[in-house]
């Protein structure tokens, strides 16, 4: 019983631990790559604010421009709609954004689609970088954390790299985080930023999905709101496939 008591604290120090690894105040700059515009504000914009206000440089990067996210409108349409809510999000936040080439639902995984990924993210130099949990419901989503893993590992680990969640539970799925961000003073801002992505029902979604993960994290990291994220390991002695 004691051995079981032990084991269960050692647990418990080594998830506090991880809970309290320093995000803000740590990284010179931050690259956020979510599959869709929305995506980046709803898994990380209170820590994007975070990281901004600590002197940060913090770069917004939409893998798609999110086409297929409108009900009876072409994809072109989608696209130009998407993207104006998308540079609105980022004017809020003062933040940079980037557009990438891959389309919404027909993101692909290839050659090209790596290398594309990899280029980026060496040509913006980040010390941290933030993307989808690669269990997710969408497409998307997984293709998006796939390539930036690959990216990573092909850096040489060059950078921090961190998963985020969107829609837990609908779509982010098995996401146990180990480390959060208290985003107390933000979390107004965020959901500005959030709401100007008009074109998805952004108030009920809100409601729905994202404020109930922020309070949810929050009581987990005993604050009233929190993001939080699981941050890829490595080992130094793994091959790389080149």
């Amino acid at each position: 019983m004691k051995k079981l008591f032990a084991v269960l604290m050692m647990m418990a120090c080594v998830s506090f631990m991880f809970a309290q690894e320093p995000i803000v105040g740590k990284y010179k700059k931050a690259l956020v790559i979510g599959a869709h515009p929305d995506d980046p504000e709803s898994m990380c914009a209170g820590t994007m604010l975070l990281l901004k206000e600590q002197g940060c440089e913090v770069v917004c990067v939409y893998f798609t421009r999110g086409e297929g996210g409108i009900e009876g409108k072409s994809a072109e349409e989608t696209a130009a709609i998407r993207t104006k809510e998308a540079l609105k999000s980022c004017e809020v936040m003062g933040i940079r954004p980037v557009f990438m080439t891959q389309v919404d639902g027909k993101s692909e995984i290839n050659k090209a689609r790596y290398d594309e990924m990899r280029e980026l993210i060496a040509r913006e130099k980040p010390d941290v970088v933030f993307t989808h949990w690669p269990i997710d419901a969408h497409r998307d989503h997984r293709n998006c954390s796939i390539l930036v893993y690959d990216a990573w590992r092909l850096l040489g680990h060059c950078f921090d790299l961190y998963y985020g969640e969107v829609m837990t539970g609908m779509q982010t799925q098995m996401f146990t985080p180990t480390i959060y961000v208290n985003i107390d003073s933000t979390v107004e801002k965020k959901r500005e930023a959030y709401k100007c992505h008009v074109s998805q029902g952004t108030a009920a979604n809100v409601d729905k999905w994202h404020q109930v993960i922020d309070v949810l994290r929050g009581r987990e990291f005993q604050c009233h709101h929190a993001e939080a994220f699981i941050k890829q390991r490595w080992n130094s002695s793994e091959i790389l496939d080149r």
